[in-house]
């Protein structure tokens, strides 16, 4: 009965179709992990001699019309504005597309 067992030579379905989606689920895992959105950092064009208050700082959000410019604003404080602007105007947020946003001193 044994021996008969072993000679046997019909593949195992259940054995292949386990092998089959194993390597799917790893292909997806490579894939995903490739084309995932990773969040987008500030970009840092400081020379030697430039100030950080100088440089624009570019942030891309994921799902957003675009970049804003930050001229010596804060993030949290250009998040802030742009909620008043939303709220003011009575539009979403993301119908509402923000170019540069810049201090404006009396000076």
């Amino acid at each position: 009965m044994i021996l008969s067992a072993v000679t046997q030579t019909q593949p195992d379905y259940v054995a292949l179709a386990m092998v089959i989606v194993l390597l799917l689920l790893v292909i997806v895992a490579v894939l995903r992990k490739r084309f995932a959105s990773s969040p987008a950092q500030p970009q840092s064009a400081v020379s030697s001699g430039e100030s950080s208050a100088e440089v624009p700082q570019i942030l891309v959000a994921p799902g957003s019309a675009g970049s804003v410019k930050l001229h010596s604003v804060e993030p949290k404080v250009a998040a802030m504005l742009m909620a008043i602007v939303a709220n003011k105007t009575g539009k979403p947020l993301n119908e509402l597309r923000f170019i540069s946003i810049r201090e404006v001193t009396e000076s």
